[in-house]
Protein backbone atom coordinates (compact mmCIF):
# COMPACT_ATOMS: atom_id res chain seq x y z
CA UNK A 1 0.00 0.00 0.00
CA UNK A 2 1.11 3.48 -0.71
CA UNK A 3 1.38 5.90 2.14
CA UNK A 4 2.41 9.48 2.55
CA UNK A 5 5.27 10.81 4.67
CA UNK A 6 2.83 11.54 7.51
CA UNK A 7 1.60 7.90 7.55
CA UNK A 8 -1.79 8.54 5.94
CA UNK A 9 -3.11 6.37 3.13
CA UNK A 10 -2.90 8.00 -0.33
CA UNK A 11 -5.34 5.63 -1.98
CA UNK A 12 -8.99 6.55 -2.36
CA UNK A 13 -9.98 3.06 -1.12
CA UNK A 14 -8.05 0.93 1.41
CA UNK A 15 -6.67 -2.37 0.07
CA UNK A 16 -7.05 -5.89 1.46
CA UNK A 17 -4.61 -8.68 0.59
CA UNK A 18 -6.35 -11.62 -1.04
CA UNK A 19 -5.23 -14.71 -2.92
CA UNK A 20 -8.16 -15.72 -5.11
CA UNK A 21 -8.51 -17.05 -8.64
CA UNK A 22 -10.03 -14.66 -11.13
CA UNK A 23 -11.40 -15.30 -14.61
CA UNK A 24 -11.35 -12.55 -17.20
CA UNK A 25 -12.04 -11.90 -20.83
CA UNK A 26 -11.51 -8.88 -23.00
CA UNK A 27 -14.76 -7.03 -23.63
CA UNK A 28 -16.25 -8.42 -26.84
CA UNK A 29 -14.03 -11.55 -26.78
CA UNK A 30 -15.25 -15.06 -26.04
CA UNK A 31 -11.88 -16.40 -24.79
CA UNK A 32 -11.90 -16.88 -21.00
CA UNK A 33 -8.53 -16.63 -19.23
CA UNK A 34 -7.29 -17.03 -15.66
CA UNK A 35 -5.31 -14.84 -13.27
CA UNK A 36 -4.84 -14.39 -9.52
CA UNK A 37 -6.24 -11.46 -7.57
CA UNK A 38 -3.62 -10.36 -5.02
CA UNK A 39 -5.37 -7.41 -3.43
CA UNK A 40 -8.74 -5.74 -3.52
CA UNK A 41 -10.45 -2.51 -2.63
CA UNK A 42 -13.81 -0.88 -3.29
CA UNK A 43 -12.42 0.68 -6.47
CA UNK A 44 -10.79 -2.38 -8.03
CA UNK A 45 -8.28 -5.23 -7.83
CA UNK A 46 -4.62 -5.88 -8.41
CA UNK A 47 -4.17 -9.10 -10.37
CA UNK A 48 -1.21 -11.16 -11.61
CA UNK A 49 -1.25 -12.82 -15.02
CA UNK A 50 1.22 -14.45 -17.39
CA UNK A 51 -0.35 -12.59 -20.32
CA UNK A 52 0.74 -9.18 -21.56
CA UNK A 53 -2.37 -6.98 -21.78
CA UNK A 54 -2.25 -3.32 -22.84
CA UNK A 55 -3.14 -0.55 -20.38
CA UNK A 56 -6.65 0.74 -21.09
CA UNK A 57 -8.04 -2.70 -22.01
CA UNK A 58 -11.54 -3.28 -20.65
CA UNK A 59 -12.22 -6.69 -19.11
CA UNK A 60 -15.18 -8.64 -17.81
CA UNK A 61 -14.02 -10.25 -14.57
CA UNK A 62 -15.31 -12.89 -12.17
CA UNK A 63 -13.57 -13.35 -8.81
CA UNK A 64 -14.00 -16.80 -7.30
CA UNK A 65 -13.89 -16.70 -3.52
CA UNK A 66 -14.77 -19.10 -0.70
CA UNK A 67 -17.85 -18.57 1.42
CA UNK A 68 -17.75 -21.13 4.19
CA UNK A 69 -17.47 -24.51 2.48
CA UNK A 70 -18.84 -23.19 -0.82
CA UNK A 71 -17.52 -20.84 -3.45
CA UNK A 72 -19.09 -17.67 -4.80
CA UNK A 73 -18.61 -15.37 -7.76
CA UNK A 74 -18.22 -11.64 -7.93
CA UNK A 75 -18.63 -10.12 -11.39
CA UNK A 76 -17.76 -6.67 -12.72
CA UNK A 77 -16.39 -4.79 -15.69
CA UNK A 78 -12.96 -3.24 -15.16
CA UNK A 79 -10.27 -1.34 -17.00
CA UNK A 80 -6.51 -1.90 -16.74
CA UNK A 81 -4.97 1.29 -15.39
CA UNK A 82 -1.36 0.56 -14.35
CA UNK A 83 0.75 -2.38 -15.49
CA UNK A 84 4.05 -3.69 -14.14
CA UNK A 85 6.33 -6.59 -15.08
CA UNK A 86 7.24 -8.73 -12.03
CA UNK A 87 10.05 -11.27 -11.91
CA UNK A 88 9.62 -14.12 -9.44
CA UNK A 89 12.59 -15.53 -7.52
CA UNK A 90 13.11 -18.65 -5.43
CA UNK A 91 14.58 -18.55 -1.90
CA UNK A 92 18.13 -18.51 -3.36
CA UNK A 93 17.46 -15.47 -5.53
CA UNK A 94 17.23 -17.41 -8.82
CA UNK A 95 14.68 -15.98 -11.22
CA UNK A 96 12.13 -18.53 -12.38
CA UNK A 97 9.43 -16.61 -14.14
CA UNK A 98 7.86 -13.39 -15.23
CA UNK A 99 4.34 -12.20 -14.60
CA UNK A 100 2.47 -9.01 -15.17
CA UNK A 101 0.74 -7.19 -12.37
CA UNK A 102 -2.27 -5.07 -13.33
CA UNK A 103 -4.34 -2.54 -11.47
CA UNK A 104 -7.99 -2.97 -12.41
CA UNK A 105 -10.41 -0.10 -11.89
CA UNK A 106 -14.09 -1.00 -11.77
CA UNK A 107 -16.09 0.66 -14.53
CA UNK A 108 -19.35 -1.23 -13.95
CA UNK A 109 -20.57 -3.24 -10.98
CA UNK A 110 -24.07 -4.25 -9.91
CA UNK A 111 -25.43 -3.39 -6.47
CA UNK A 112 -25.54 -7.11 -5.62
CA UNK A 113 -21.89 -7.57 -6.54
CA UNK A 114 -20.90 -4.40 -4.65
CA UNK A 115 -22.40 -6.05 -1.54
CA UNK A 116 -20.46 -9.25 -2.29
CA UNK A 117 -17.28 -7.19 -2.63
CA UNK A 118 -17.88 -5.58 0.76
CA UNK A 119 -18.29 -9.07 2.22
CA UNK A 120 -14.95 -10.14 0.68
CA UNK A 121 -13.26 -6.99 1.99
CA UNK A 122 -14.19 -7.73 5.57
CA UNK A 123 -17.87 -7.05 5.60
CA UNK A 124 -18.97 -3.61 6.57
CA UNK A 125 -22.42 -5.06 6.00
CA UNK A 126 -24.02 -8.32 7.02
CA UNK A 127 -24.81 -9.72 3.58
CA UNK A 128 -27.11 -12.47 4.90
CA UNK A 129 -29.24 -9.92 6.73
CA UNK A 130 -29.42 -7.56 3.75
CA UNK A 131 -30.00 -10.09 0.96
CA UNK A 132 -31.29 -13.31 2.63
CA UNK A 133 -32.71 -14.66 -0.67
CA UNK A 134 -29.30 -14.39 -2.36
CA UNK A 135 -27.29 -16.20 0.31
CA UNK A 136 -28.03 -19.63 -1.11
CA UNK A 137 -26.81 -18.37 -4.55
CA UNK A 138 -23.43 -17.25 -3.17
Amino acid sequence: MEGSSDGREKRRYPRVLIDSPLEYQNTGDSCLRGAMAVNAGEGGFVIESLRDIPVGTELSIALLFPKGFESANFKAAAKIVPKQLCRKEDSKGNQYGERYQYGLEFIQISDEDRWKLNWVLGGRFEFEETFPSLCCQL
